[in-house]
């Protein structure tokens, strides 16, 4: 019983968490199904091979130091931020090689991050809800690391790899051959450095004080996080509007529906107006995003022809959408 009250703590929230930020791409939505494998492989992949990696390094530092206390801090605070941040990076990685057409912003790099971290947390979640809170303090301990795990540190991981996620939008909207390479590397290094430096400063201070200060610093970097997450919905906005104003003048999509389109509404909305008014608004916001990617990186990955069908498809489905 007490490990199914673990599963569900520790799996509902993050499944919430993924939905608020699968609504927080207000423009250009991701496509479920790439969200759903980011999701898994934060979940089965990154978490499972670092409890495994972590554990051998783990046991690998206490045969060397005979010190519990080293093994525990070591793991925690050099092992851990590296391991978990690569495998969970990697997910991201494979969206950005396999699957470049659907990475058009920097919010899409903080998308798939935040997802890959928010699968990773719910196994995790799981793990310490369960062997750290029940088993060794009973039903009220079970209680606490809920409350800590879920509400306290929740959006760790999802914050942490977001980094690597900016990282590679970096990288996928730039030119210049020195940042594709380097930017995806930074970001990793940005997300390793802030996991390490919040599991470091937790492990040094210890106890209820450790957990309120170290609490304090997470959230005000989440807080950050989540303002510039509203700059960039707005900074997307920007360019729904101004790319698709040319689509207004040549009659392909009518005043009332560019003004629709520009909502950060709309896509919530039109999902209960049919599935061809909220494809027709969907196809909008992905018009206007190969087209700036057109205007920025000229005709990569055939962004063109990509456009011309957008639009084929668009002029089918204008009369349908109100």
């Amino acid at each position: 019983m007490a490990f199914l009250v673990s599963l569900f703590c520790g799996f509902v929230p993050m499944f919430l968490y993924a939905a608020f930020v699968y609504w927080v791409d207000r423009y250009e939505k991701e496509p479920m199904a790439l969200l759903g494998a980011a999701f898994f492989w934060g979940v089965v992949i990154a978490a499972g091979g670092a409890f495994i990696v972590n554990t051998m390094f783990g046991v690998g530092i206490y045969i060397f130091t005979n010190s519990e206390a080293a093994a525990d801090f070591g793991t925690t605070s050099i092992v851990a931020p590296f391991v978990e941040e690569i495998l969970k990076g990697m997910a991201v990685g494979i969206v950005f090689l396999m699957f470049r057409k659907e990475f058009d912003s920097i919010l899409d790099g903080i998308i798939y991050g935040g997802i890959v971290g928010l699968g990773f947390a719910a196994t995790e979640n799981t793990l310490y809800i369960f062997r750290n809170g029940y088993l060794e303090n009973g039903w009220g301990g079970l209680v606490v690391l809920v409350f800590i795990r879920v509400f306290v540190v929740g959006w760790m991981h999802a914050f942490f790899t977001a980094f690597t996620g900016i990282g590679f939008a970096v990288a996928r909207l730039n030119r210049s051959v020195l940042i594709k390479i380097g930017a995806p590397f930074v970001g990793l290094g940005v997300a390793i450095f802030l996991h390490a430096f919040h599991n470091t400063f937790g492990s040094l201070i210890g106890g209820l004080s450790g957990l309120a200060i170290g609490s304090l610093l997470d959230w005000f970097g989440w807080a950050l996080m989540f303002g510039f997450v509203i700059w960039l919905i707005t900074y997307e906005r920007g360019i729904v509007k101004r790319q698709l104003l040319e689509e207004v003048t040549s009659g392909l999509i009518s005043q009332a529906q560019y003004q629709k389109a520009m909502s950060p509404w709309t896509l919530t909305t039109t999902s209960l107006s049919g599935r061809s008014t909220s494809r027709f608004y969907h196809l909008c916001g992905e018009l206007a995003h190969k087209k700036e990617q057109y205007r920025k990186l000229g005709d990569e990955g055939g962004n063109a022809v990509r456009i011309e069908m957008l639009r084929r498809e668009l002029a089918v489905l204008a009369p349908q959408a109100r």
